[in-house]
């Protein structure tokens, strides 16, 4: 009854039936490889395509922000998927658990939902591995990383995130899950604070990666 009163239509073409029809995905280039991108807390970091793709700029944009399209979850996860199952050497998760960057709780009352979070729970259910949804929390409102350069991103993200029930994540393999890796402040800074909670190993996993001028709404 949904699909029949509020149809779903491509923000490529327009064309009914999906967010993301099979012609329009097919001009997205997912990575076939994957090159190591270590730092201090992450051992590695996977990205499935370039965010510059006006579509895939789009697509993610009408996730995060207005009009907040939580149904796009499937579609941008299923990109990741894909980079995942099209590298040579798959990587193995079966021993990972999946946690989500999280949003501070103003923008989560706005939005209705977290974005990371959406994604991890179809991470979690094709990789079939355990999510904890609530152990990483933001305690602190920051500004809008997109608005920021590279030098002020790490000092704004600094000192954002904590931790609750520890005995979750310690001695475990963390898969830790967001949209958009830019600078790598906000993955590093939760990545270290998982790593304070006494997390083994953590490996970052989004939908794209950008440049600074290129994560601009």
């Amino acid at each position: 009854m949904l699909e029949l009163f509020f149809p779903k239509f491509c923000f490529g073409c327009q064309k009914e039936g999906n967010y993301l029809c099979p012609d329009c995905k097919s001009t997205l280039e997912i990575s076939r490889s994957h090159e190591i991108c270590s730092s201090q807390n992450l051992k590695d970091l996977y990205c499935a395509l370039d965010y510059r793709n006006p579509l895939l700029k789009n697509l993610i944009q009408k996730f995060k922000y207005e009009p907040f399209v939580r149904e796009l979850a499937p579609t941008l996860s299923s990109l990741i998927i894909e980079h995942l199952q099209l590298l040579d050497n798959k990587p193995s998760f079966k021993d990972f658990t999946i946690i989500p960057v999280p949003l501070e709780k103003r923008k989560l009352k706005g939005r209705g939902f977290n974005q990371a979070e959406e994604i991890s729970k179809e991470l979690s259910s094709f990789l079939a591995i355990p999510l904890i949804p609530n152990c990483l929390i933001k305690t602190k409102e920051t500004i809008p990383q997109v608005e920021l350069t590279t030098e002020t991103r790490k000092e704004n993200i600094k000192g954002t995130f904590s931790y609750q029930h520890p005995e979750l994540v310690k001695e475990k393999k963390i898969l830790l899950v967001d949209d958009v890796y830019t600078t790598g402040s906000t993955m590093e800074e939760a990545a270290r604070v998982l790593r304070e909670a006494g997390a083994k190993e953590i490996i970052g996993i989004v939908i794209a990666r950008a440049r600074p001028e290129d994560d601009q709404f």
